[in-house]
């Protein structure tokens, strides 16, 4: 693993509960924050992951001040936020995300069996 590489994780949904825009920054979800605070125990760069950062949004430096504060409340400390990844990614935790296999247009989900599939809910794809 390179030393410049970074772990991008979502935001909503994914580290902190979602549950509408205008209810602000959830609670956080238990088991990413612990893996999370793991990742940095081991001196691993973690980013915020999130679409609150993007210049599409009305206050864009507003809303990553408070995923910034949100980290330092929960985390212990200010994380870097961003919406953009680059060839130093080396992974990116969000619940939105499809993950495809390498090279093939195949995604995971299709390679999971069908009771599995139905127990968590991945037939939206």
């Amino acid at each position: 693993m390179d030393r410049e590489s970074w772990i991008g994780c979502d935001l909503d949904g994914t580290l902190a509960e979602y549950h509408g825009w205008e209810e602000g920054i959830g609670p956080p979800i238990p088991v990413m924050l612990e893996r999370v605070k793991k990742w940095l125990s081991e001196g691993r760069e973690v980013r915020i992951f999130t679409a609150r950062a993007s210049r599409l949004n009305d206050h864009p430096d507003k809303l990553i001040a408070e995923v910034g504060e949100w980290c330092r409340r929960h985390i212990g400390q200010v994380l870097q936020v961003t919406c953009e990844k680059d060839f130093q990614m080396e992974s990116l935790w969000d619940d939105r995300a499809v993950q495809v296999i390498h090279n093939t247009g195949c995604t995971v989900q299709s390679l999971v069996p069908e009771g599995i599939r139905r127990l968590v809910n991945l037939d939206s794809e």
